[in-house]
């Protein structure tokens, strides 16, 4: 077998220059192709991820599944590998797929479950407790391809599909610094509100008074926050904030839609 794998790996992106290099540096020696779909960066982006050896190409921002399905299309390998640019494949998870792609043992599942788990910035690696979700990025596009959704980009394999875990990890540096943080929530609860309403869901007023305080237990217990000391401490109110700010743009939306429907009605 060549020392690459028959395997695309496909990124999106937009001005991400200061980190693009990671998740390709992760993979570019031993896949066959990484492609980065990027959507307008104003930065050195494109520069950075060519220079690295992917090929780069654009195409206006649809949405996230959208968008992921674009770069599904752009891949020559069925067998796909899907990272986005502030994640990178530690050696560990590379050894592991390496190791299933030159015995066949990819084969025995139609897609692979890949735990994310988050690093911040003054980290050389996740922490043990960190938080981290399964997501179905390893997998043969023709069994499962990548939901339509602008806000959810997850896999929805085919029925009858074969969904098996590794037990390699992802590193998820989701988090440039609290100012990054505080714009990112505040972008993607709107995106989120904009859903919810365009599928006819409504979240009960009462999540107003109940959304924060729930939302911080559910951070800095259940998903050991607490374990990082102050700096977790942080990290659960800014989780708790943004899923209050998306109940609160939820009821904006409502005022506002009342407004107009007194408009009309005079």
């Amino acid at each position: 077998m060549t020392d690459r794998l028959p395997l695309s790996v496909f990124i999106i992106a937009r001005d991400e220059a200061d980190r693009i290099d990671r998740p390709i540096r992760s993979v570019i020696d031993w896949v066959d192709e990484v492609i980065v779909i990027d959507s307008g960066s104003t930065d050195a982006t494109v520069a950075v991820a060519e220079a690295l050896g992917a090929r780069v190409l654009h195409n206006d921002w649809p949405g996230y599944g959208p968008q992921k399905r674009f770069g599904e299309h752009q891949c020559r390998n069925d067998w796909l590998l899907n990272l986005d640019a502030d994640e990178e494949v530690t050696p560990e998870l590379a050894a592991e797929i390496r190791a299933k792609f030159e015995d066949g043992s990819h084969e025995s599942a139609d897609g692979w479950r890949i735990m994310i788990r988050d690093m911040y910035a003054h980290e050389s690696r996740p922490a043990d407790w960190a938080y981290g979700y399964h997501q179905i990025r390893l997998y043969d596009r023709r069994k499962g391809r990548f939901s339509e959704s602008i806000v959810h980009d997850t896999v929805r394999p085919k029925e009858g599909a074969r969904i098996a875990n590794l037990s390699g990890i992802m590193a998820h540096r989701s988090i440039r610094s609290l100012d990054f943080q505080v714009g990112k929530y505040n972008r993607y609860s709107g995106m989120q509100v904009e859903d919810m309403r365009a599928r006819g869901r409504r979240l009960a007023r009462s999540r107003l008074l109940t959304e924060f305080p729930v939302s911080f237990f559910k951070a800095y217990f259940a998903r050991k926050y607490r374990k990082y000391g102050w700096w977790g401490f942080i990290l659960a109110m800014n989780y708790a904030h943004a899923r209050f700010l998306r109940v609160a743009k939820a009821y904006e939306a409502e005022l506002l839609d009342r407004q107009e429907t007194r408009k009309e009605r005079r």
